[in-house]
């Protein structure tokens, strides 16, 4: 986009992208949480421990926050329609998907956390998850991060 972008024009391209990551990352939460409702009527899930029940309420709380910092954007909107405040919109709405964001994160790894260690032996949980963890501190918010505090940029892209 050029520099003579009006504001309007900026806000209405702005809410428009942010729209369109929260549409690439909802399928995903929405497939995690089904799953995660239907864990507990498995027959095999009698077969878990102490921590793994633990793992397993801790990780369908991280899903449940994801769902609803995810869907918050929607109902703030609905509820402050018309009132012509997109810049506000757009900051709250991108807060919400940065938090929604930490929690998937979190959500995923529990998940697989909980289904390693059904499966395998402790070192061998640890050993997987711990670079997973490692991933989505790195790719999700480590990099991003750090090209933000060191001010790079994108050639072209103003978002």
């Amino acid at each position: 986009m050029g520099d003579d972008e009006s504001a309007a024009n900026r806000y209405e391209r702005e809410l428009g992208e942010l729209l369109q990551e929260a549409r690439v990352a909802m399928p995903g939460v929405q497939i995690l949480f089904g799953f995660l409702l239907a864990v507990p009527f498995q027959a095999r899930f009698a077969d878990t421990t102490a921590f793994q029940k633990g793992v397993y309420l801790v990780t369908i709380l991280l899903a449940a926050a994801t769902t609803i910092c995810f869907i918050a954007p929607a109902a703030y909107h609905r509820i402050q329609f018309r009132r012509h405040d997109k810049r506000h919109l757009i900051h709250v709405a991108n807060n919400f998907l940065i938090a929604g964001l930490v929690f998937l994160a979190l959500a995923m790894t529990s998940a697989f956390l909980l289904v390693s260690d059904f499966l395998f032996q402790d070192a061998t949980t640890v050993a997987i998850t711990t670079p997973l963890v490692a991933a989505f501190a790195w790719f999700w918010f480590g990099y991003p991060l750090m090209r933000r505090f060191r001010g790079e940029r994108s050639g072209g892209s103003r978002g």
